[in-house]
């Protein structure tokens, strides 16, 4: 078992990260070994082709500020169009963010909903990866909680045998904090069907000039968890010559030539050769990718998680998540109560910029994107009206869901939202209805039931129905 320190934070609503990382073996699933998910993942119910082979969702954690970005309100009250300006895109007539150039000329590929739509107001990503927005928030991952688009997929036993069915990137949302954000789990299921969980240690380069809303660039690379099998580490055991990666490397190599891998049964043989010597830790090993590659992602947490993420769906994992993670008074993502305009253009939006070309131009020249279905969205909206410290706050009620590939309507906006970006105006669209058209892309029948802890059927996609107007 190895034990890291971490970093201490907390997100606006108040809870405080641990003090410690720990960095459990093949427990890579919040309790769950690897044997496990590999005995339960046995084909449990007939699909369909699908559109889409794999998703890849980026949850820009903490509510993007949807009036900023792309729903802009030119003629709204100064109060509420705030500072930034729209320009045009590929698409005529629609127009997003000036700091968004990039994506704009992209635009022609992408699929956009205005009008995500719910009540849930919480900092975790549940209802974008369940459907779920029932109850009042946990502000936890519960066991009750229904299993997300990731836990569906091993579920069911989709993607290659020697590959896990989902990932998570680059950690798990809350990840140091003192608890898990709800979302990325097999909740009811059971954590057999969590996904696999990376795990980083990133450094910052320089201090925040005013703690969470200065943010500052994570530098590092997500990194798999070591071994149930591998002898007891410290971090102040670690020869400090070597680096993490070619540490835990030789502990494998040491595990491997053990006769106690003699006496492990199929299952635990297996899922130590898929973190020791199979295409899940290949995906991990970004020195395979050229210098302009890495480059043209970033050099940064953010773009090493993205460039994975398409290495792990070219070898084929069928769901991905990597999350723009909170690291404390280094950023607090998208959730900006405060210098929400600052936090933007000169951070959150030139990386967005940079990162969502990288992935789009690098999945199509590679011929992925026709069967890559790639989500960019927050849990959340953003207050119309800008408050008295230059922020936006928790606005549920409309926010966006920009899609691009796996089937998705190419060039089409769907949905429009009234004129201060405040309701849905037209086509609103909730977490439910997403969530069903990620199944149908992927070609899960998105009414499947499955049983929840006391025998209950119930719908994977909360009810939800496929979009027909964003489907190809």
């Amino acid at each position: 078992m190895l034990h890291i320190l971490g970093h201490g934070s907390k997100l606006c609503d108040g809870v405080n990260r641990r003090e410690f990382l720990r960095v459990g073996g093949l427990s890579l699933f919040g309790g769950l070994t690897l044997p496990r998910l590999l005995q339960a993942s046995e084909p449990r119910a007939n699909r369909s082709a699908g559109r889409a082979k794999s998703v890849i969702l980026f949850n820009l954690l903490g509510g993007p500020s949807h009036m900023d970005m792309f729903d802009l309100k030119p003629l709204a009250p100064a109060e509420v169009r705030g500072e930034f300006r729209p320009i045009a895109t590929s698409v005529p007539g629609v127009q997003i963010c000036e700091h968004l150039p990039n994506i704009a000329r992209l635009m022609h590929k992408a699929c956009l909903i205005r009008t995500i739509t719910h009540t849930y107001n919480s900092h975790d990503p549940l209802p974008i990866m369940t459907g779920f927005t029932g109850a009042n928030p946990q502000l936890q991952a519960q066991p009750s909680d229904p299993p997300d688009i990731g836990a569906i997929c091993q579920y069911l036993g989709m993607g290659r045998r020697e590959l896990p069915g989902a990932v998570c990137l680059p950690c798990f949302p809350g990840s140091g904090e003192s608890y898990k954000r709800g979302g990325p789990y097999g909740g009811f299921l059971g954590s057999q069907y969590d996904p696999l969980f990376s795990l980083c240690n990133p450094r910052f380069t320089r201090e925040p000039r005013m703690n969470y809303y200065d943010p500052v660039m994570p530098i590092g690379e997500p990194f798999l968890p070591g071994l149930d099998h591998l002898p007891e580490m410290t971090v102040n055991r670690f020869d400090g010559r070597q680096s993490l990666v070619q540490q835990v490397d030789r502990a494998f190599e040491q595990t491997r030539r053990s006769p106690a891998m003699e006496r492990l049964g199929r299952f635990q043989q297996r899922a130590f050769a898929m973190l020791t010597s199979s295409k899940t830790r290949d995906a991990f090993d970004l020195s395979k990718e050229s210098g302009r590659t890495r480059d043209r992602y970033g050099r940064n947490l953010y773009g090493s998680s993205l460039l994975i993420a398409r290495r792990l769906v070219e070898a084929g994992v069928p769901f991905v998540s990597v999350h723009q993670e909170i690291f404390g008074r280094y950023g607090h993502a998208y959730d900006m109560h405060e210098n929400n305009f600052s936090m933007l253009k000169d951070f959150n939006l030139p990386l967005l910029d940079q990162l969502y070309p990288a992935l789009i131009e690098d999945l199509e020249a590679r011929g992925l994107l026709d069967e890559t279905l790639v989500i960019v969205m927050g849990e959340m909206g953003r207050t119309p009206r800008i408050n008295g410290k230059a922020g936006r706050d928790h606005w549920p009620q409309c926010g966006f869901s920009l899609l691009t590939g796996g089937g998705v309507r190419a060039g089409h906006v769907h949905g429009s939202s009234d004129r201060d970006a405040a309701y849905p105006a037209s086509f609103p669209v909730s977490p439910a209805d997403l969530v069903a058209t990620i199944y149908h892309l992927l070609g899960i029948d998105p009414h499947l039931t499955v049983l929840n802890r006391i025998g209950q059927p119930l719908p994977i996609a909360q009810g939800g129905n496929p979009v027909q107007g964003v489907l190809a």
